[in-house]
């Protein structure tokens, strides 16, 4: 699929469509969600006009292109008729009123919290309904989990949701599901993460963490990184290592870059067990472009580290039934914020929502 892209043709169809959009840090993705269906259509993605395309733009600049981007995706998306009601599912904490306080993939630097539901509804003249993507998906697994379950995406950053009681778990003003911003490396050299704090779990096992941690490793042992399968995807290059060749190289079992991701995923293991020793719950979906990339030996990785550290009361047997991959598609926060607006329309809630 290209940097801009349609998938399934055809017309908006019956009037009760919905359109939905996922922002995450470098894709926009735009689509049609029926509810009937359950299913999203006509998909068209677009590099997100965030920092990764803009980098010397201020805050404030990245994110009024991020309003405007949105405003003009909807209209090109229903050919300049005003939709039933739009859903964003976007990668930041946001409050109940539609209040992002922060996107570290998308702008970086924190900046001053924008108010992109009442911004979009005005100028898109409908309800908007606005979400954070992994609140967004976590709505998308609530239609077939049937108990609690903790979402996690690895991606361009970590994120978390918990799934309990038929809503997710977060306060009013948005606070929870961020694991990617515990500080699991307090040293002062610790990766930094792209909200500017150091040793956070986003910046030391995110697809960008592991990015960064198999090209330290390369240049730290430059002998056994020409020795892996690795180095023979990148023509013997540090600088050439990319996502895709360390997603390969794991799936073909290259011992260098494999050594790698398990040192990440110390990280990872730790927090879910302190989501589960705090919460009691015992099922975890993991998700995002980089997990899903790797595929199953993500999981028997993550299980792995989640079993030489143990979890209180359970066996190695236990901890590998808790932990399974998400779906192997891209439509998470599409489905999910096209099931969440359309619970809220059919109970004529307020728009925005955490």
């Amino acid at each position: 699929m290209s940097p801009q892209s349609d998938r399934h043709g055809g017309g908006e169809g019956s009037g009760d469509v919905l359109t939905v959009l996922d922002l995450g840090g470098t894709t926009l993705r735009t689509g049609s969600y029926d509810p009937a269906a359950g299913a999203v259509s006509r998909v068209r993605r677009v590099p997100v006009e965030g920092m990764a395309r803009h980098p010397r733009d201020s805050v404030a600049g990245l994110q009024r292109r991020v309003v405007d981007q949105i405003v003009r995706e909807a209209g090109r998306h229903t050919a300049g008729t005003p939709p039933r009601a739009v859903g964003v599912a976007f990668a930041g904490p946001i409050s109940a009123g539609g209040l992002v306080l922060a996107a570290p993939t998308v702008w970086g630097r924190r900046g001053e919290p924008l108010p992109l539901g009442q911004l979009l509804t005005e100028r898109i003249g409908v309800p908007v309904v606005v979400v954070n993507d992994l609140t967004a998906a976590a709505w998308r697994y609530a239609a077939t989990e049937t108990e609690p379950f903790c979402l996690i995406t690895v991606s361009s950053g970590i994120g978390n949701k918990v799934f309990r009681g038929g809503e997710v778990l977060l306060d009013a003003d948005g606070h929870g599901g961020e694991l990617g911003h515990w500080v699991c490396d307090p040293s002062p050299g610790a990766p930094l993460c792209d909200c500017g704090g150091r040793g956070h779990l986003g910046a030391v096992a995110s697809g960008r963490g592991v990015l960064a941690a198999v090209r330290r490793a390369a240049a730290a042992d430059p002998a056994g990184f020409a020795r892996s399968g690795l180095a023979a995807r990148c023509a013997g290059r540090a600088s050439g290592i990319g996502n895709p060749a360390i997603a390969a190289a794991v799936r073909e079992g290259d011992a260098f870059t494999t050594q790698v991701l398990r040192g990440t995923l110390t990280y990872l293991a730790q927090a879910i067990g302190a989501v589960f020793t705090s919460v009691g719950v015992c099922r975890y979906i993991v998700m995002g472009g980089f997990a899903l990339a790797v595929g199953e030996r993500y999981r028997e990785l993550l299980v792995g580290e989640l079993v030489r550290l143990g979890l209180f009361g359970l066996d190695a047997d236990a901890v590998g039934a808790m932990v399974s991959l998400g779906r192997p598609d891209d439509d998470h926060g599409l489905i999910g914020v096209g099931r969440l607006l359309a619970d809220r329309m059919s109970r004529r809630s307020p728009a925005g929502a955490r």
